[in-house]
């Protein structure tokens, strides 16, 4: 089921996520909607809190064909590169804007999966940025943070404009 993303005023969206205890049916029914909700703006990436559900949940599909996304709980990076990687990033909470931010081009990920095994996984390109992305999420953190002050209130202006 496809839910509402929250607006970029939302203090849900600043607020650390809950670590999740163990996998349940009704975690794995709020992996699929963040699936079917990231499919829906499209996108390549959905953290919990983005649908206002304050659980360290993420999900991660930077796939060409699709279908292949990572459902991740707990996510924490282990190890992230030196070398840096630029993308050019947005959020369903900013519509019609978006900003390149420079971040790790590779980083290696330990999380629980679906079956509640702890996974430990390298992700590379745009899976690690959205992988990143996701887990700034998790942590309070927007891509607007990494904006200068005066980037950050034009993209949200111009964003206000374009709803």
């Amino acid at each position: 089921m496809r839910r509402k993303t929250l607006p970029y005023t939302d203090k849900r969206l600043r607020t650390v996520a809950a670590p999740i205890e163990e996998i349940t049916d009704e975690i794995r029914a709020i992996w699929q909607d963040m699936i079917d909700t990231m499919e829906a703006m499209p996108g390549v990436g959905l953290g919990a809190n983005q649908i206002g559900v304050l659980q360290r949940l993420i999900v991660v599909d930077a796939s060409d064909e699709r279908g292949q996304a990572v459902r991740m709980a707990n996510p924490e990076i282990l190890h992230a590169s030196v070398k840096l990687r630029e993308h050019e990033e947005a959020s369903p909470h900013l519509p019609g804007v978006s900003a390149r931010i420079e971040r790790p081009r590779a980083v290696t990920v330990r999380y629980m999966d679906e079956n509640g095994e702890t996974v430990e996984k390298d992700f590379v390109g745009l899976w690690a940025t959205s992988v990143q992305h996701q887990i700034d999420h998790l942590n309070g953190k927007l891509y607007t943070d990494y904006l200068s002050k005066v980037k950050r209130d034009m993209l949200v202006r111009k964003s206000r404009k374009f709803q």
